[in-house]
């Protein structure tokens, strides 16, 4: 995933683990806390750096981090061999993959470090003056001039 803000980098880093260089990135356990989650993975990577071949059932992922492809092959029971010269490496992954064993969920915590819930004690509509019918709210910000809601940051207006 490309996230172009330090802050949400920071925070899904937490969230999945990892580091910033993308070579050095780790295969994020977290996805496997349900089936639904890591097919969920696969098709976000295929998305990304995949593909699906039009002649079989199965996702071919592509990457120059081969540690990475090595851990996804062990959780799916595929063999893999990583390309040598610095090539970007694939992996096969079938959709019959869940019939070579049974998914095996881990817990990972969900909470992020800061992950709070706050109160609203006021929304009052604005006019915006502006012929376009569209409703402005004002609101403040305490303690901390800024915070997430819903991955998008809002701060407080002046």
């Amino acid at each position: 995933m490309r996230v172009v803000s330090s802050y949400l980098a920071d925070l899904m880093r937490q969230y999945v683990g990892g580091d910033a260089h993308h070579m050095r990135q780790r295969f994020p356990r977290v996805v496997l806390r349900a089936r639904e989650t890591f097919e969920g993975f696969l098709d976000g990577y295929t998305d990304g750096d995949g593909f699906r071949p039009k002649t079989w059932a199965a996702r071919v992922l592509v990457s120059s981090n081969a540690p990475f492809l090595s851990q996804l092959a062990r959780e799916i029971g595929a063999r893999f061999t990583p390309r040598g010269n610095g090539l970007a490496s694939h992996l096969v992954v079938a959709d019959s993959w869940p019939s070579r064993g049974p998914f095996k969920p881990e817990q990972h915590p969900l909470g992020l470090i800061e992950s709070t819930w706050v109160e609203v004690r006021d929304v009052r509509p604005r006019e915006a003056g502006s012929p376009k019918p569209f409703t402005l709210y004002s609101y403040r910000l305490d303690p901390y001039p800024g915070l997430l809601v819903n991955g998008h940051l809002a701060r407080q207006t002046w």
